[in-house]
């Protein structure tokens, strides 16, 4: 379809899932903070004032993983008192024998498969529906944390017209919004409207026929682990592309920069982009896919969407001779060692110019 309508979510650090995402990489950071080198594979779960902190860690870092718990649920906004239980086991000594080999090279945390993905819909070269919605639920929390009428838990979403496969117009706008018991739906309706959707969206790509859904379930004075359960690694469309682009078979939230899970999912956008800011094409999708203990990738593919400047095969060489996907050299060529993954947690992992994958590469 040339003509579509296209719609991708997004949620704000205060919905439960979340939580568990930003606990998880904050353990994450904490460990690689003390040790460089720490394998890690911690996660959580969040449901009322109970939280579950459980996986596998090898490090020689000393990690409070309760305080780390407690201090994030606070952070973001929450002011209940939470009960944690931690179970976590060291790493299986196989599983780290296959990854780290005595010549010093890193073999892949597991076998899988990651895609990458870009397009030309934005500055970020990312998909618009995705793209709005992260920055209306990043507007969402900025506002929020000023007015005491929000509360931390909310979603958006964003529903965009293409013809002929670019974007026109954006036609629905959907914003849900945690709050205060004694607000007004018409008050928060008002101060959506003026705080949150206006200062993001382009009046270009709006017009009197957009609709605009704000809390349309009404009352939303329950949310956060009171109102829903949470889990680490479960909005991957949301932490990827919006469904716009295929995800891979895993989350990234909570695993050290071993796992090609998170590191080659990276890799794969770092690769996507730079082709098409290289103007080699309008959309680009990489597939890369890795077995257990092994560095080099045991397949690679590209897709343009009939958009390349040359034929995807052609691409593919191209792409080979300017990337190296051994699991070593995306370690350090993405400096990925650095305690920097509390800040992907929320609102995506792509887009955001400060991380290292989001450079682009002069492709010869």
């Amino acid at each position: 379809m040339k003509d579509y309508i296209f719609t991708s979510e997004s949620i704000t650090e205060g919905h439960p899932d979340k939580i568990c995402d930003k606990i998880a990489d904050a353990i994450l950071d904490a460990a690689l903070t003390q040790d460089t080198n720490a394998k890690m594979a911690v996660e959580a779960t969040i449901k009322d004032d109970f939280i579950l902190v459980y996986g596998e860690a090898n490090t020689t870092a000393d990690i409070d993983y309760a305080k780390i718990a407690k201090d994030t649920v606070k952070a973001i906004g929450y002011e209940e008192e939470y009960t944690v239980l931690v179970k976590v086991n060291k790493q299986s000594c196989e599983i780290n024998q296959a990854v780290v080999h005595q010549d010093g090279e890193i073999g892949a945390g597991d076998q899988g498969l990651m895609f990458g993905y870009a397009c030309n819909d934005s500055d970020e070269y990312m998909p618009a529906p995705i793209y709005y919605a992260h920055k209306l639920a990043r507007k969402l929390t900025e506002v929020r944390r000023n007015n005491s009428m929000l509360k931390p838990d909310g979603k958006t979403q964003v529903s965009v017209e293409y013809k002929d496969g670019k974007v026109a117009r954006i036609d629905t706008i959907v914003v849900s919004t945690q709050h205060d018991k004694d607000a007004t739906q018409e008050e928060i309706k008002e101060l959506i409207m003026k705080e949150v959707i206006k200062p993001c969206v382009e009046e270009n790509l709006v017009d009197e026929n957009t609709k605009y859904l704000i809390n349309p379930s009404g009352s939303f004075v329950v949310g956060g682990s009171f109102g829903d359960s949470g889990t680490t690694g479960r909005k991957i469309v949301v932490d990827t592309y919006g469904g716009m682009g295929r995800i891979g078979g895993g989350c990234f939230s909570s695993k050290d920069p071993t796992k090609v899970d998170r590191s080659a999912a990276y890799y794969a956008r770092y690769v996507a982009k730079s082709v098409v800011a290289n103007k080699l094409a309008d959309r680009c999708e990489v597939q890369v896919a890795y077995a257990i203990g092994k560095s080099a990738p045991v397949s690679l593919m590209v897709d343009t969407f009939g958009t390349g400047l040359m034929s995807d095969e052609e691409l593919l060489k191209v792409i080979e001779k300017n990337f190296n996907f051994e699991v070593s050299n995306i370690l350090n060529e993405l400096d990925l060692r650095k305690p920097i993954y509390s800040k992907t947690a929320c609102y995506g992992h792509f887009g955001d110019p400060q991380f290292s994958w989001e450079k682009v590469k002069k492709i010869s």
